[in-house]
């Protein structure tokens, strides 16, 4: 734990300090050694919150990117059930930093108890598995609407570069074709359109996820992964042709959102635009 109460106040673990869980009430010291980040740790052997993972350098960091009355808030459901939020904002929104796997029936039963939920996952570990490709146009543009992407993957370099269809040019053979029933037509390179491209982008690139932990694609509630530098990636499906795709969220701006939206949903919804060069 990073934080304990000590007279009835959330601290941070000093040097021989004596507090009790927020959770469970248990007494609790510090651990405060000159080789281990500082925690706090139940007195006898207990485990008064199955989801609690061992913290890292990386959650730590994460959670003090938020003030420290929003770190880990314990979170009480109708019928009693309590377990302690990784972050809880003052709008409500939980965000739940998750280093290690997780099982779908675990992911689930936290989706279901915290309902408001955004999910940080640390992609370190498997970061050589993750290429992003493309920049794309933002969906929601006119250019997008009659774009039909070839899904990129590892050692497809012509897809990887950005290959699609016209919509507009299917139609004209088959009435009938939609964005989710198009699968061929004639071939397009984003050099094309890529100034048109540049202009309407904000964010979203194709991906491929070599090896993929299936159940973040299968997450009810965001997903964003954390790579290490100034940008998050959030997994999203483009539009109706089901293309799954990546979004880069600046940092800044995800943690300014989830202060201050009451939907974690509507996290990095209303957004800037951000540098046109980054990768």
């Amino acid at each position: 734990m990073q934080l304990a109460l000590v007279n009835e106040k959330k601290l941070e673990a000093f040097p021989k300090g004596r507090g009790f869980c927020p959770i469970c009430g248990a007494e609790a010291i510090a651990k405060c050694g000159p080789r281990v980040m500082h925690h706090w740790a139940h007195l006898r052997k207990r485990n008064c919150d199955p989801w609690w993972e061992n913290e890292t350098p990386w959650h730590r960091e994460w959670k003090n990117r938020f003030p420290l009355e929003c770190r880990e808030v314990s979170h009480v459901a109708e019928d009693g059930e309590i377990h302690r939020a990784d972050i809880k904002t003052p709008t409500g929104i939980v965000i739940e930093v998750q280093h290690s796997s997780m099982t779908d029936a675990e992911r689930i039963s936290r989706e279901e108890f915290y309902k408001n939920l955004v999910w940080v996952i640390d992609g370190s570990v498997f970061k050589d598995n993750f290429d992003i490709y493309h920049m794309l146009p933002d969906p929601r543009s006119e250019l997008a609407q009659d774009l039909v992407w070839s899904k990129a993957k590892r050692h497809m370099h012509g897809a990887n570069t950005g290959i699609f269809f016209r919509l507009s040019e299917a139609v004209e053979e088959y009435p009938e074709v939609t964005k989710s029933t198009l699968r061929g037509g004639r071939i397009h390179g984003i050099y094309d359109i890529e100034e048109e491209v540049t202009e309407s982008y904000n964010g979203y690139h194709q991906y491929d996820w070599v090896r993929p932990r299936k159940t973040w694609l299968d997450a009810n509630c965001p997903v964003y992964i954390d790579f290490g530098d100034e940008y998050l990636v959030k997994l999203e499906i483009y539009d109706e042709s089901s293309l799954k795709c990546i979004r880069l969220v600046s940092k800044l701006k995800f943690v300014h959102d989830a202060m201050t939206e009451s939907d974690a949903k509507n996290i990095a919804t209303r957004f800037y635009p951000i540098n046109k060069g980054q990768p």
